[in-house]
């Protein structure tokens, strides 16, 4: 198993001033190997605009706001739409969870006509955060296109050959969620410093990526993100590598395709994902049923990131048996629940993100 302390020349972090290097390296790996690496941070000329804001709304438990990201690229123009929902009731600046939202876009209706526990707004305002949301197929569609629409057409130089570690899609995605978190961070009654991003299955995965690459993302969420995502790729059931490859060869590099039934030839493995995010705080969260994710190599996955925390003199994860459903953790800076059920993002996990978030930001 790939060491997160070992660096690549063989020498072991054994401080935390050494740990931003060996940080670094780790994402630079990950850029190579699975997800690729953008072209772009933040477009000069990216303008954000407020496009619609309503007091009071909630029964008078929420500010509404309806933000507008817009960038221009060499292939042409772009933009996004982020909803924000603030409560109304604060002495302060609140912590914001940003979710990836990679289901039908009713699940994050801003009029909240149609209400879903994919994205309990109005659960999260009653525990004293803001919440928002955008639909990662306005960044980059979820389909084999060839890499020709969304940022990919408005960034990647056109008639230039891709490289086998260019930005696939989870990272355009990713990509997005880092320009959502720009507009947040500007947002009245935001804490710049409490922004938290969710995601799940193919989101959770993004997430993830984000807050490997993001250091303003304070608490990194991945629900249910099992292969290639949080789950320990080596001795995993379900999903693999070549399986996902397959289905969805959009989401990575290239490059990550030639460890197709070679995962234990890897010279990384996710954990180090995790690891990468350190000292920071990750949570990770698993479904009894579903198998396809993983599981116990998700939580193995927290268990063999958790040493990194040690080198701040904070604890990593606090247990290595496996817990029972419906028992969170969350004595350490990487918090973990199993719930009864299937693969989803219900009600129910959200508000162990929030019990997580309370002990940390509150």
């Amino acid at each position: 198993m790939p060491d997160p302390l070992v660096t690549s020349a063989g020498k072991r972090v054994a401080t935390a001033a050494e740990w931003p290097a060996r940080q670094a390296e780790l994402v630079e790996l990950f850029a190579h190997q699975v997800y690729g690496r953008a072209p772009i941070g933040r477009p000069g000329g990216m303008t954000i605009t407020v496009t619609e804001a309503a007091s009071g709304v909630m029964d008078g438990a929420a500010d509404r706001r309806q933000l507008r990201l817009a960038w221009k690229g060499p292939g042409g123009d772009g933009g996004m739409n982020v909803v924000l929902f603030v409560p109304t009731k604060r002495e302060k600046p609140v912590g914001c969870f940003l979710l990836i939202c990679n289901r039908p876009v009713e699940n994050i209706d801003p009029t909240r006509e149609k209400k879903s526990g994919f994205w309990p707004a109005e659960a999260m305002i009653a525990r004293g955060y803001a919440i928002a949301a955008f639909h990662n197929a306005e960044v980059d569609p979820d389909k084999h296109d060839g890499f020709k629409d969304g940022v990919h057409g408005v960034f990647d130089e056109p008639g230039k050959p891709r490289a086998d570690d260019a930005w696939a899609t989870i990272a355009a995605w990713a990509w997005g969620a880092s320009r959502a978190i720009d507009a947040l961070v500007e947002q009245p009654g935001i804490d710049a410093k409490r922004i938290a991003v969710v995601g799940h299955s193919r989101g959770g995965k993004t997430a993830l990526w984000c807050g490997a690459q993001d250091e303003r993302v304070a608490l990194t969420i991945s629900n249910n993100s099992g292969c290639s995502g949080a789950a320990i790729t080596r001795g995993k059931e379900g999903e693999r590598v070549a399986k996902i490859n397959a289905s969805f060869p959009h989401w990575f590099t290239t490059t990550y395709k030639q460890w197709n039934e070679r995962e234990n030839d890897m010279p990384f493995d996710q954990h180090q994902l995790l690891a990468s995010i350190a000292p920071r705080l990750v949570y990770v969260a698993s479904a009894t049923e579903d198998t396809w994710a993983d599981p116990k190599a998700e939580f193995r996955a927290c268990v063999e990131a958790a040493p990194v925390w040690a080198l701040f003199e904070q604890r990593g994860f606090p247990v290595t048996t496996f817990p029972a459903p419906e028992s969170p953790l969350h004595e350490g800076r990487i918090g973990y629940h199993l719930r009864t059920g299937k693969h989803d993002l219900t009600e129910y996990d959200w508000l162990r993100y929030a019990d997580f978030a309370d002990k940390y930001w509150k």
